[in-house]
């Protein structure tokens, strides 16, 4: 994805910042590193810039603090987890005139930003069908997250945010460690569209599959992020964030990936901008 931004959508490549689970990676895509890096990239943002967070890995649902919802988090690789509620507040810091896009390859990516409206959602398509050669879900269950973390506490919770907050203190998401009363101004629906847009990888109630790509010598890539460079790849023109989304289903659909549907969810407006393209000044 990196030479698709620099190539493609010139980026400059020394703003281009990899965090890659491997030996001798330089950083590590810890829950803190991730923040660290997506704060720092909003807090230097100005006004037609276009910000963009590419996430492969794994992802989970959680319960909700003060409902019986499910919520929405990306598991970095320390499972110091990142919450819809986290996606929600990097969004409302973006400055005016500037995009925030996130891709996230992830299992129950689906409304990962909190309260985003949704643009392409929910299919009513039967999960089923052949499930494709080399194909394994990125899901890690909210069961094993819990198992591991009480092994580590000692405590006896289900609540997995009292773990969280014992073992990651002050790195811990907000959703565990603020109180709802903090909370809730994060999270209430917004009156006015703003500049978060989600291209996830499946709906809420999906997992999303990694494939090992023959032509990469068999290496492990997200089936959505490998949809997402084939539609560039082959449309050399401007995409909308809609085209996208929808071309990479039909590639999903056609690789028998039935199991999982891409979803958009960002403003009306956004829905149709070009993606990774500076935002549309008004007319005066």
């Amino acid at each position: 994805m990196r030479e698709v931004l620099v190539a493609r959508f010139g980026f400059d490549p020394n703003h281009v910042e990899l965090l890659i689970d491997k030996p001798g990676s330089l950083t590590m895509p810890t829950g803190a590193n991730i923040m660290k890096a997506l704060s720092g990239m909003i807090d230097q943002a100005e006004p037609g810039d276009v910000l963009f967070f590419h996430y492969s890995g794994h992802g989970t649902l959680i319960e909700a603090r003060n409902s019986s919802k499910k919520e929405e988090a990306i598991v970095p690789c320390d499972f110091n987890l990142i919450t819809s509620v986290d996606f929600r507040q990097l969004v409302n810091r973006v400055p005016k005139g500037a995009t925030f896009t996130i891709l996230s390859d992830s299992c129950h990516s689906g409304g990962l930003i909190d309260k985003e409206t949704e643009q392409i959602g929910p299919s009513s398509n039967p999960r089923n069908g052949i499930t494709p050669p080399f194909c394994k879900p990125k899901e890690i269950p909210f069961e094993s997250l819990l198992q591991y973390f009480t092994s580590i506490t000692s405590k006896i919770s289900t609540d997995i945010g009292t773990h969280l907050v014992e073992v990651f203190g002050s790195d811990a998401s907000l959703m565990f460690r603020l109180p709802l009363h903090e909370l809730e101004p994060i999270s209430k629906p917004y009156l006015k569209p703003d500049e978060g847009i989600l291209l996830s990888g499946c709906q809420a109630n999906e997992t999303s599959a990694d494939v090992e790509i023959m032509e990469n010598g068999r290496k492990p890539c997200g089936a959505f992020s490998n949809a997402v460079q084939m539609v560039l790849k082959e449309k050399s023109g401007p995409l909308s964030n809609r085209e996208i989304v929808l071309m990479a289903r039909k590639i999903l659909m056609m690789k028998h990936f039935n199991h999982q549907h891409p979803c958009l969810y960002c403003s009306d407006e956004n829905a149709d901008a070009i993606f990774l393209s500076p935002p549309q000044k008004p007319s005066p």
